[in-house]
């Protein structure tokens, strides 16, 4: 069976892991407040009610492209499409081709810097390899001006945070629905994760200081993970009503598990 990712790639390293996942879900959730398109995503409502369960929504959907067979993945790139496309439809307008790329963007960023911070440095050939993965989305999807390798895309990357971010009253309503799901203390937790992960001009649009309080705690969160430890860390900084989808992201999607990409896809982009 011919996979979209091969077996030995370093992207399936980075979406295999809770914890790498769980980064680019925190990184994720910031600039996806700060998108000036970030109306769109309320506009069925469900963003706003419950913030967590679509993020978790999204990153699951990622990683079942990541360890699907080409034809799977293929047919799941696809129905997005086509959901999207009902939603510009019942809206009576269209979703602008930078939004679908600002997406594809921060999934790129987002597991370079969240498998840096906790794994190793990636090689530029590694991170060519993951922008190809998602490049490869963004083509099957019919995103236009997306460029052909990692280093034609970084000037890019930095003009799309430019001209396409801001803060808003969206930007602060959802910050406070994330703290309304997540509880004081793990919005807090959130913050300080968010600061690690995200680039200087979220920082700079979210009044982020370059300092985070977890920075010192990530060495010894690695011990504990060689300790089969970080269960207990899990456990206690995250919310009980999503832990089995956090438990989820430490398992591989399977190779007989296409049938469950038609009714996932569906279900999590409606």
């Amino acid at each position: 069976m011919d996979y979209f990712v091969e077996k030995k790639s370093v992207v399936r390293k980075i979406w295999g892991k809770s914890d790498t996942v769980l980064f680019i879900f925190a990184g994720a959730s910031a600039e996806f407040a700060l998108n000036k398109a970030v109306d769109w995503l309320y506009f069925t409502g469900k963003l706003p009610s419950d913030p967590l369960g679509r993020l978790f929504s999204t990153v699951g959907y990622a990683r079942r492209i990541v360890f699907s067979s080409i034809d799977e993945a293929n047919y799941a790139i696809d129905t997005m499409r086509k959901i999207h496309t009902t939603v510009e439809q019942n809206r009576g307008t269209t979703i602008p081709d930078w939004a679908y790329r600002d997406v594809l963007f921060m999934l790129i960023h987002y597991s370079i810097s969240a498998y840096e911070l906790l794994e190793e440095k990636l090689s530029d050939a590694e991170k060519e390899e993951v922008y190809n993965v998602f490049y490869r989305v963004g083509s099957r999807m019919g995103l236009k001006e997306l460029p052909p390798t990692y280093i034609e895309w970084l000037p890019v990357r930095n003009m799309h945070l430019t001209e396409n971010l801001q803060k808003s009253d969206y930007s602060a309503d959802l910050f406070k629905q994330y703290k309304k799901h997540l509880g004081a203390m793990r919005f807090k937790v959130l913050i300080e994760g968010q600061k690690l992960v995200v680039p200087d001009r979220v920082k700079e649009l979210l009044q982020f200081s370059d300092f985070s309080l977890l920075a010192p705690v990530v060495p010894v969160y690695k011990i504990s993970r060689l300790m089969k430890m970080d269960w207990l860390l899990k456990n206690i900084l995250l919310p009980s009503d999503y832990k089995d989808q956090i438990n989820e992201l430490d398992v591989q999607p399977g190779k007989n598990d296409g049938h469950l990409i038609k009714t996932a896809v569906a279900k999590d982009l409606s």
